[in-house]
């Protein structure tokens, strides 16, 4: 990730603004839009005692593709500041800190927890559109922590922050050097590790997924890994009654938590 980045769109701006407002640099509004959301905006850079530009639609793009441009951002990144719909008239450029945690961090999370814990391990998904879309239903699901491969995975960048919706400032998300170590760790603190698997025999409405729970989802297309797999205590499966065979990695993902949590509140 290059030192400064966009961060476009009200909602990752907002989350921005709320919980790091010292790495904004600056923030840009666009001069057309008037209305409830960007005011929100606005008023919220004040209270923090922001200085903010109000620009022209048309400066407000130049920059957020200029700097991309300069920053070296694949051409997917550079496009995400180029149409009004993506940065919704809102943009925020930032020095960022590496939020992403490690293995001391999740050990401490764990040993403090007031509640069984709920996890989600990220087995090598390496499209930034998944992770950020996973984050985003991690935090809508009160996931406590999101485990993925230091290797082989999408790093946080401007992609994923942004189809996060500012549930990437908000996740704990944790890159570990050995996956199928941490599993085992995890297991040895009595944490039950599902895993995703698309053969599997249990259906996901048969299984328990209460008490100390995590959920291990494949990568797009290739699904777990043969060690990843080893490492689940169970394999289940989202019974499919149409012509499709498998959903993409995000949308399985909302399945599976939303599952937990409809079991683990006992409804």
């Amino acid at each position: 990730m290059s030192a400064r980045e966009w961060i476009v769109g009200i909602h990752a701006v907002s989350e921005l603004l709320r919980r790091h407002p010292e790495d904004v640099h600056e923030l840009l509004l666009q001069q057309e839009r008037s209305d409830q959301r960007i005011d929100e905006v606005r008023e919220l850079a004040k209270e923090l005692g922001l200085v903010f530009k109000v620009v022209p639609r048309a400066e407000l793009e130049k920059r957020i593709a200029g700097d991309s441009k300069s920053s070296g951002k694949s051409g997917a990144d550079r496009r995400q500041g180029k149409t009004g719909p993506v940065h919704q008239g809102v943009a925020a450029l930032c020095q960022w800190r590496d939020t992403v945690k490690d293995e001391a961090f999740l050990t401490a999370l764990l040993d403090k927890l007031p509640h069984p814990p709920l996890l989600l391990i990220l087995d090598e998904v390496t499209d930034p559109h998944n992770l950020g879309a996973c984050l985003r239903t991690a935090d809508a699901a009160g996931v406590d922590a999101v485990i993925v491969p230091k290797d082989n995975s999408a790093t946080l960048n401007l992609t994923v922050r942004k189809v996060a919706s500012g549930a990437a400032e908000k996740v704990n998300l944790v890159a570990v050097t050995n996956l199928s170590r941490t599993m085992a760790a995890l297991q040895q603190r009595g944490i039950w590790i599902s895993g995703a698997a698309g053969e599997a025999t249990q259906s996901l409405y048969e299984a328990d997924l209460t008490g100390p729970r995590a959920i291990a989802m494949g990568s797009e297309g290739k699904g777990l890994r043969r060690l990843t797999r080893e490492h689940c205590d169970f394999l289940i499966s989202i019974p499919m009654a149409g012509a499709v065979s498998s959903l993409n990695v995000s949308v399985a993902t909302g399945v599976f938590l939303f599952e937990a949590i409809r079991q683990r509140s006992g409804n």
